[in-house]
C-alpha cells in the first residue's frame, strides 16, 4: 500500500504542468473577469485546459456569467472542418449555442453577431507564423470589439516557436490580406496575448482603432522554451499541424507550398516535413543541404508517394528535415537554399516560371512583398533575402520589447 502511495504521488507530480494557460489560470480564479456578464468565446478544438476539456464545456452553464455565443475561426470551433472549408453560422450540437462563422463570408464579427454580448474572448493556440489565419481573426474581432464598445480578453497559450525568435519583413501596403493581416514578421516571436498588445498599442487595427483589452496571462512560460517544456498536451491547431514540432516545420517549407510545385508533405504523412518532386537528385540535395546547416539541421533523402492532393500516387524525390539545433538557425530559410541547391542540380526546374500566376500572387501575399521573391531569383541566395529582411526584423524587435509578458 506504502508503495503504491509513493507511486500514485510521483505520477501526481510528474504529470503536473509547466505552464498554466490562460485558461487554467482563468478556471483556478473561478472566471472572476466574466462575473456578470453575456460572454461571446471565439475558440476551435486547441481550446482546453490541461485536462483536455474544451473551454465552451468549462463556460457554458457556469451560474457566474452567460455564455450566449460562439465565434469560429478556419476548421470550426470544435476542429470539424477542414482547411480552407468556408463554414456558415451553425448551431453546436452539445450545448446548443449559435456558432458564427469567421471563415466564411464573414471574417470579422459584424453587430448582429454581436448584439448580445459584453465581452467577447479569445482562446486559440496559435503557432507563431503570420500566415496562419488564427491571428487575423484575432485581430479583426478586437477592431470588431473597439467598434461595438465591448470588452476584449485574450486567454494567453504559448508560441510554440518560442518568444526569442523573430524573422522576415514587415507585410507592406498592398499586400495586406488573411495570410498577412498586419504590418508584422512572418515570424513575430510574440504569445497570441503580447501581440493584441502590440496590434492594440501601436494602433495597428484598422483606422488606428483601439479596443478595452486585457490578457490573462500564463504562469510558468518563458521565452526560451520549446512546447515540450511546458508539460502541456498538444491538440492539433489544423489537419497538417498534428506536433508542436510541426509548427517549426510550417514555417520551414510553407512559404514554398504557396507556389504549387514542390510538394511540402501536404497529402503525405509527413506534412511541411519534407520538400519533393519528381526524378530530382535527393541524396545529393540532402549531402548539400546538411553541410550548409552545419550539422543543426539533418536532411534525410526520402522517397515517397503522396495520398491525395496535387501529386497523388506519383512517386517523389526529396529531403526530410530533422532539427539537431532548431534555435540557432533560420526557419525562414531552409525552402530558400532548398530551392538554391535544386537549381545546382537540376538548372532545368525553375518553380516560379512553373508557377500559375495565381500561386506566385499567394506567394506575395504571404511573403508581405513582391520583392523578396524578385531579390531572391536574381541569384538564388538567401543571403541577400536575408539582408533585406535584417533591418526590419530589428525595428520590430525594438518596439515588440514594450509588449513582452514573459521573460
Amino acid at each position: 500500500m506504502k508503495n503504491f502511495l509513493i507511486l500514485f504521488l510521483f505520477l501526481s507530480i510528474s504529470i503536473s504542468p509547466q505552464v498554466k494557460t490562460g485558461l487554467d489560470v482563468l478556471v483556478e480564479n473561478n472566471f472572476k473577469p466574466l462575473h456578470g456578464k453575456k460572454v461571446g468565446l471565439i475558440t476551435n478544438a486547441t481550446g482546453v485546459d490541461f485536462n483536455l476539456v474544451q473551454n465552451i464545456d468549462l463556460m457554458h452553464n457556469h451560474p457566474s456569467f452567460k455564455l450566449t455565443a460562439l465565434y469560429g475561426p478556419e476548421h470550426g470551433v470544435r476542429g470539424d472542418y477542414s482547411a480552407g472549408d468556408h463554414v456558415d453560422t451553425y448551431t453546436d450540437e452539445k450545448t446548443g449555442l449559435t456558432v458564427y462563422s469567421l471563415y466564411g463570408k464573414t471574417r470579422k464579427p459584424n453587430p448582429d453577431m454581436l448584439a448580445n454580448i459584453d465581452v467577447l474572448v479569445f482562446d486559440i493556440q496559435d503557432i507563431g507564423s503570420r500566415s496562419y489565419t488564427y491571428i487575423s481573426t484575432m485581430g479583426l474581432a478586437m477592431e470588431a470589439a473597439a467598434e461595438a464598445g465591448i470588452e476584449f480578453v485574450v486567454l494567453d497559450r504559448p508560441n510554440p516557436l518560442g518568444g526569442e525568435k523573430i524573422e522576415g519583413s514587415l507585410v507592406e501596403p498592398g499586400f495586406i490580406s488573411f495570410v498577412s493581416q498586419f504590418p508584422i514578421p512572418y515570424v513575430h516571436g510574440l504569445t497570441v496575448g503580447e501581440l493584441a498588445m502590440l496590434l492594440n498599442g501601436e494602433k495597428m487595427l484598422k483606422e488606428g482603432k483601439q479596443c478595452e483589452l486585457s490578457v490573462v496571462k500564463m504562469e510558468g512560460w518563458e521565452r526560451r522554451m520549446d512546447f515540450n517544456q511546458t508539460g502541456l498536451r498538444w491538440v492539433p491547431t489544423s489537419p497538417h499541424i498534428p506536433t508542436e514540432h510541426h509548427a517549426k516545420y510550417y514555417t520551414a517549407t510553407g512559404i514554398l507550398g504557396e507556389l504549387g510545385i514542390i510538394s511540402e508533405g501536404v497529402g503525405y504523412t509527413l506534412p511541411f516535413q519534407v520538400m519533393g518532386y519528381e526524378g530530382i537528385k535527393a541524396d545529393k540535395i540532402a549531402g548539400d543541404l546538411t553541410e550548409m546547416y552545419d550539422g543543426k539541421i539533418v536532411f534525410r533523402p526520402i522517397f515517397y508517394k503522396p495520398y491525395y492532393g496535387k501529386y497523388i500516387g506519383k512517386k517523389l524525390n526529396g529531403v526530410q528535415i530533422h532539427f539537431v539545433d532548431y534555435r540557432s538557425v533560420d526557419l525562414m530559410s531552409i525552402q530558400f537554399n532548398f530551392l538554391t541547391v535544386l537549381k545546382k542540380y537540376h538548372p532545368e526546374i525553375d518553380v516560379f516560371t512553373l508557377a500559375d500566376k495565381s500561386r506566385i500572387t499567394m506567394l506575395s501575399k504571404v511573403l508581405g512583398s513582391d520583392k523578396i521573391a524578385e531579390i531572391f531569383r536574381q541569384n538564388y541566395n538567401y543571403n541577400e533575402v536575408k539582408k533585406y529582411f535584417a533591418s526590419q526584423e530589428k525595428s520590430f524587435r525594438d518596439i515588440a520589447q514594450k509588449y513582452f509578458l514573459y521573460n
